[in-house]
């Protein structure tokens, strides 16, 4: 009886053991690494950056300061300067709220370190009223003014006070003999003296004074450069109907 030969081969890796083995591959003169070790590598890499992430925000939180707001700084508001006459008619107005019969006997303006008079114009202008029903004065003082000291803004009414109708120096006036304004009663100064005043002395601040002359019943301007009329270095007399030049009062 013949026997069959046996031939004996190798064995061969089984297939599970074959796909966990092209799936890993192998390390060049090192053994596989097991799969759950490759998991917790990677694992323990995300959990590094994760930690440095929250590490560096705490840090940056605590080091930089809380952003402020930007400062604003309130807006300086600067001089309103106007001429006699629209300040007159915001006085006006209020003497009459004071009473019917009100009615002026001088305007004048008041120099300001904002306001030196020149062009006409005047941050303070205050008007003076008469009443013979309550026989009674009452002044008013419009401010455009943010100079130290000023009148706050607007219409401010003054003190009450007993008025005669026959003073000289208190004659009331009708408004409507008020027809030149006081920057023209200034181009009129200038032209007799004020702009040789101005020429050597471009800063001499001008003071305009309206009122009426019972002895020659007109209603005169007096445009005086200086603070004040004693201390004018000209003072010229302008008439403040018609604008023609008067006099030179000094």
């Amino acid at each position: 009886m013949k026997t069959s030969g046996l031939t004996l081969t190798e064995p061969t890796a089984a297939p599970a053991e074959l796909s966990r083995m092209a799936f890993y591959g192998k390390r060049r003169g090192s053994a596989p690494r097991a799969p759950h070790l490759t998991l917790l590598g990677t694992i323990h890499v995300w959990c590094s950056a994760l930690l440095a992430v929250t590490l560096l925000g705490l840090l940056t939180a605590c080091t930089s300061e809380p952003s402020k707001p930007a400062e604003t700084k309130p807006e300086v508001k600067g001089p309103e300067l106007i001429t006699a006459r629209s300040a007159f008619q915001k006085l006006y107005v209020a003497a009459r709220g004071w009473n019917q019969d009100a009615k002026p006997y001088r305007l004048e303006s008041t120099v300001t370190s904002d306001g030196n008079g020149h062009d006409g114009k005047a941050a303070i202008w205050r008007a003076s009223f008469g009443s013979e029903a309550k026989r009674s004065e009452k002044s008013y003082t419009w401010s455009g003014s943010g100079a130290e000291g000023a009148p706050e803004r607007g219409v401010n009414p003054g003190i009450e006070d007993s008025y005669s109708p026959s003073n000289a120096s208190t004659a009331v006036f009708d408004m409507a003999f008020l027809k030149i304004d006081s920057d023209q009663a200034l181009a009129t100064a200038l032209k007799h003296g004020g702009d040789k005043i101005l020429e050597k002395e471009p800063n001499t601040p001008i003071v305009y004074v309206c009122d009426w002359n019972h002895n020659t019943n007109e209603l005169v301007w007096h445009v005086i450069f200086g603070t004040s009329r004693d201390q004018a270095k000209l003072t010229v007399a302008v008439n403040a109907s018609t604008g023609e030049f008067m006099r030179v009062e000094k």
